[in-house]
């Protein structure tokens, strides 16, 4: 039990400081002006370009690192800084999330697989905890009758999130591996405003391998919570 809290503390603290970290790296990063004057818009419509696609749109959308690829209706959102500013940080987001567009494009199976399960996770993995415990609270501790089946079923639940976790990992690293490939090719971005692209999504990758680890070890400490009660 207080290994557990130790690792969860432990992987909290990993994650505040990567996230701290990213948000330096692309405050930095927004201060070198790209010499190509472009800003993250006109970066995502040159790339969809060079890839032939023209059935996708680049939209503005409201807030800060809200930026997405949202397949349903082929659309690549830009939070309003990255969709206007023209800077190394605006440049790596916005290929990046084009990047998305083409694995869509190209049919990218992580991308498919991750897609398939969006609309299970975005219904169970709010409540998958409430269910383990509320399972073991109605008697999955003893491994019998109604209360363990319940409990597990959240343990179904709450796995379904921690493969949709581990599925991201390759997607996002993935999109920006074909970001960098295509800023580097094109020659968009100069040497030292590639190094900068690529350094943020370096770290902006590492939120999301936290995540996944942090997922799996929830995932692990309820797993003996209702099994380890059993005879």
């Amino acid at each position: 039990m207080m290994g557990y809290y130790i690792l969860i503390g432990a992987i909290a603290l990993v994650s505040w400081l990567v996230s701290s970290r990213l948000k330096s790296k692309f405050k930095h990063y927004s201060k070198v002006h790209l010499q190509n004057g472009m800003s993250g818009a006109e970066i995502a419509e040159k790339m969809l370009s060079d890839h032939g696609i023209r059935d996708v749109k680049v939209i503005s959308t409201p807030g800060r690192l809200t930026d997405h690829y949202n397949p349903k209706n082929k659309t690549v959102n830009l939070s309003e800084a990255v969709y206007s500013q023209r800077n190394a940080a605006s440049a790596a987001v916005a290929a990046h999330e084009c990047g998305h567009a083409v694995q869509h494009a190209q049919a990218y199976e992580w991308l498919t697989m991750r897609s398939k399960l969006v609309p299970v996770v975005s219904v169970t993995s709010g409540m998958s905890t409430w269910v383990v415990f509320g399972g073991l609270i109605l008697g999955a501790a003893a491994g019998v009758g109604f209360g363990y089946w319940v409990a597990v079923a959240g343990l179904i639940m709450m796995a379904m999130a921690t493969l949709f976790s581990f599925i991201t990992l390759p997607v996002e690293y993935d999109a920006s591996n074909r970001a960098l490939a295509w800023l580097k090719n094109r020659n968009v971005v100069t040497q030292s405003e590639y190094k900068g692209s690529e350094d943020a999504l370096k770290w902006a990758a590492r939120t999301y391998l936290v995540a996944a680890i942090g997922s799996l070890a929830t995932l692990v400490y309820w797993g003996l919570q209702v099994f380890g009660g059993r005879d």
